[in-house]
């Protein structure tokens, strides 16, 4: 059994690696997590205000990206404002996908009124303005908003999606051959659910995964935008965004737009990667766009 799931993901990973986009977004976003959490040890300023730093100071080779109004050097701020941003995403990806996983597989397993119940739990979550409760907690909090507060609460409201395609999986998986002969050897629905139906629908959990990191990244960002997201003394791209606001139009337009690309770039590598996982894993979608 072992070597034939081996088999399966080696398969996964031939076809992931023949999805050129794909591995490309993957180099990319490596760079991207290693300028995030390695550059800092390499460069010789970080994100703070440092009194020996001019203000407004123009790209150069000591500071690549320039400095802002207070005086922070903005490559040091970019590494520290991408792995805070990053630090969301992982945060994010993996509380939603824990919370939607396990919902999705008891509404899909138990069905009748558990799953009547649950999904109409999961319709009201759908419909809450997100944006707007997200922003009401944010605003609740007596202290600056870390990136941990953000994650936080990013999660609580992010598992609907997950919860939905895994109990769609589950629904096709609970009558299988292997769930009934685990059943008759006596395996608790605990049991069942946690050691069997959950690791069988891994496939659409990990590209569930990718989308979750693309969500929380954009997320975070517009919360940070508005002023309801992550607040100073911390950092993250959207604030980056959201303090060089008025710069956008002018000489200083730099301090607004390289946190702008970086956003994009991560939002469209990880996009990318969810595609090729999506293929390599459920090669029959590739032929039917085909």
């Amino acid at each position: 059994m072992a070597t034939k799931e081996r088999g399966q993901w080696e398969m996964v990973a031939r076809r992931f690696f023949r999805h050129r986009a794909a591995v490309v977004s993957l180099v990319i976003f490596l760079v991207i997590v290693l300028f995030a959490y390695v550059g800092p040890f390499l460069w010789k300023w970080d994100y703070k205000i440092h009194s020996e730093i001019p203000s407004w100071a123009s790209p150069s080779l000591d500071h690549p990206f320039g400095t802002d109004k207070a005086g922070r050097d903005m490559l040091g701020a970019m590494m520290q404002a991408t792995k805070q941003s990053l630090n969301v995403a992982l945060v994010v990806a993996i509380g939603s996908t824990v919370i939607g996983a396990l919902y999705g597989a008891v509404a899909g397993f138990y069905r009748g009124w558990v799953d009547s119940v649950l999904m109409r739990f999961l319709d009201i979550m759908f419909v809450i303005p997100f944006l707007v409760i997200t922003g009401a907690l944010a605003g609740a909090i007596d202290t600056s908003v870390r990136w941990y507060h953000m994650a936080i609460i990013l999660a609580v409201f992010g598992w609907t999606s997950i919860a939905r395609a895994v109990r769609a999986e589950v629904l096709s998986l609970r009558e299988k051959e292997f769930i009934e002969a685990a059943r008759s050897a006596g395996g608790s629905d605990w049991h069942i659910i946690t050691k069997h139906l959950i690791p069988n629908t891994m496939s659409v959990i990990i590209v569930s995964v990718t989308l979750q990191i693309a969500f929380a990244i954009l997320s975070e960002t517009t919360l940070s935008f508005l002023g309801l997201g992550i607040q100073s003394p911390d950092t993250s791209l959207g604030l980056l965004i959201e303090a060089a606001g008025a710069s956008a139009f002018n000489e200083h337009w730099y301090l607004f737009y390289i946190p702008g690309v970086m956003i994009i770039l991560i939002a469209l590598t990880i996009n990318f990667i969810g595609d090729g996982l999506r293929d390599a894993m459920d090669p029959r979608q590739t032929m039917v766009r085909r």
